[in-house]
C-alpha cells in the first residue's frame, strides 16, 4: 500500500524528514509518534499526496480518491451547516447512497441534532467529531489520521475508538498521535520519530 525509502522533506534550510525507509501493507495500522516538530503531520501530508518530498521516493498504492485525510484543522467550512458540510464533500466523492451514509455518520457521531446549525457555532470537539464524518464519508481504503482524538471528550473518544476497532483489518490505516496507548492494540506496526 505505501512504500517509502530514503524518503525526506525539507522546508527551507529546515529539515523535518530525513531517510526514511517505510513499508505499510494493505489492511496493516501503523502507530506514528513522536515530539511535537517530528515530521509526523509531514509524514501524513507526503502520504496523502498534499507535500511533494524533496529527497527519496514515495509510492501510495490507491488513488487520491481513496484516501481519507484527517488534519489537525477539521477543513470544514464554518459558514455551512455540518449537513451542508457532508453533503458537498459526498457530491465531490460521488458518494453512492450520499444521504443515507451522511445521515449514518451524523447520527453515529452524535451529531444528528445539530446538523442544520452553522459549524461556526459547533464547540471544537463537534468540529472534529464532524471532521471524522468527513473522513469517513466516502470509504476510503487508506485512513491518514493526524491526532485524531485532539478537541474529543471522552464520549466522543469512546466513539472513535469503536469506529477504529471496526475498521482496523478492514481498511489501511496510519494513525499519528500523542495518545499511543489507546489506540496500541490495533497496531500492527509503529513508527517513532525523533
Amino acid at each position: 500500500m505505501i512504500l517509502a525509502r530514503r524518503l525526506g522533506r525539507t522546508f527551507g534550510a529546515k529539515r523535518v524528514l530525513g531517510g526514511l525507509d517505510l513499508h505499510v501493507a494493505e489492511r496493516e495500522v501503523l502507530l506514528v509518534t513522536g515530539p511535537n516538530g517530528s515530521g509526523k503531520s509531514t509524514l501524513l501530508a507526503l502520504c496523502a499526496g498534499l507535500l511533494a518530498p524533496t529527497e527519496g521516493e514515495l509510492e501510495v498504492g490507491v488513488e487520491r480518491g481513496q484516501i481519507g485525510y484527517l488534519a489537525h484543522e477539521p477543513l470544514v467550512y464554518r459558514e455551512l451547516s455540518g449537513l451542508e458540510n457532508l453533503d458537498l464533500y459526498g457530491r465531490l466523492y460521488r458518494v453512492p447512497e450520499r444521504r443515507e451514509r451522511i445521515g449514518m455518520l451524523l447520527e453515529r457521531f452524535g451529531l444528528w441534532e445539530a446538523r442544520r446549525q452553522p459549524v461556526s457555532s459547533f464547540s471544537r470537539g463537534m468540529q472534529q467529531r464532524l471532521a471524522l464524518c468527513r473522513t469517513l464519508l466516502h470509504e476510503p481504503d487508506l485512513l491518514l489520521l493526524d491526532e485524531p482524538y485532539a478537541g474529543l471528550d471522552e464520549a466522543g473518544a469512546d466513539l472513535l475508538d469503536a469506529e477504529l476497532a471496526g475498521l482496523s483489518g478492514e481498511r489501511t490505516l496510519i494513525l499519528a498521535t500523542h495518545e499511543p496507548d489507546r489506540v496500541a492494540h490495533l497496531a500492527t506496526g509503529r513508527l517513532a520519530l525523533a
